[in-house]
């Protein structure tokens, strides 16, 4: 793992437990003053603790175990009473829990002798983010594809695509299905897929998109290296969602083909969602890449085609 990536990753998780922390001393604070029984409650279950402090240490006191499991009793019996008042004056029954982040790491970012789950996410987010840096694309909004390019059937088409792309983006998750964008050149795949792209990374998902050029360039270059690193290849398979555009754009190789079927499989087996965009059609895809690449976007993606003369010849004969 980059180290860079790491140690934003560790700033990051000891910034949540502090803010945790300091939310909860906070909402402490706001309940004593309005709420003294309750202040009341716990000050005499601390003095109790550390009347017991003084006894373990001392070593004197016969019955130990004893007072231990009373303590014990005393503090479930507070906590159930302070609960009660708290929801009585209506407060959250929970309000004065620690409420982290991620509940299972208590947002330390470890579970015993490994990475919490939630530490693996943030570090692929923050990779994903530092990768679509360095991308040749830049992303758009819904608000600037303009429908005054189409007309007719293709009108009403890509007014349909407009509309499922927004629905998509609104309603995306983990579990979404992937799309396959596909038609001639110039005609708003990129734009409407960068769309996609713009309102899913606002929603806090991790996102790595680019050309299909670029990432197998990476992930080539990672494979043949004297290293043999797998960081990109690893990227790809594992980001939330995965945006591929021009597919069919690369220079046609093995290798490449060999990769492009293993991203798209291995995404689909594992449930992560994927955009593919390209100029080709499913003839096109079929004879560059094979029948089986086909038959998994057929049968696993939301396939929209889109209709209409280039956009971009459109804009330049009216300049």
């Amino acid at each position: 793992m980059d180290n860079e990536i790491f140690e934003r990753a560790q700033a990051i998780m000891s910034m949540r437990r502090q803010s945790a922390l300091a939310e909860n001393n906070r909402r402490i604070e706001e309940v004593n003053a309005k709420l003294p029984q309750i202040k009341e409650i716990n000050d005499t279950i601390f003095r109790s603790g550390q009347e017991l402090v003084k006894l373990i240490s001392s070593g004197q006191h016969p019955d130990i175990k004893k007072k231990i499991a009373q303590l014990r009793d005393d503090n479930l019996e507070a906590q159930q009473l302070t609960r009660s008042i708290l929801s009585q004056n209506g407060y959250p029954s929970d309000y004065l829990d620690l409420h982290y982040h991620c509940d299972a790491c208590s947002d330390t970012g470890y579970l015993r002798d490994s990475f919490c789950d939630c530490f693996k996410k943030l570090c692929g987010k923050l990779s994903a983010d530092k990768l679509n840096k360095t991308a040749n694309l830049s992303l758009s909004s819904f608000d600037t594809f303009d429908l005054k390019y189409y007309s007719g059937d293709d009108l009403n088409t890509m007014k349909c695509i407009l509309d499922r792309s927004k629905k998509y983006a609104a309603e995306f998750s983990l579990s979404s299905r992937s799309l396959f964008l596909f038609g001639k050149t110039g005609l708003g795949k990129t734009h409407i897929s960068l769309a996609i792209a713009n309102e899913v990374l606002k929603k806090g998902y991790s996102v790595i998109y680019d050309s299909a050029i670029n990432i197998l360039r990476s992930i080539e270059r990672e494979h043949f290296s004297r290293e043999r690193s797998s960081e990109m290849i690893d990227l790809v398979l594992n980001t939330e969602l995965l945006i591929l555009d021009d597919l069919g754009t690369e220079y046609e190789s093995q290798f490449y083909k060999a990769t492009i079927y293993n991203i798209i499989n291995t995404r689909l087996n594992s449930g992560k969602p994927s955009i593919i965009s390209t100029n080709l059609d499913f003839a096109g895809i079929s004879e560059r890449y094979n029948e089986r690449v086909v038959s998994r976007i057929i049968s696993a993606y939301d396939c929209f085609e889109f209709k209409g003369e280039d956009v971009r010849l459109q804009m330049m004969k009216n300049i």
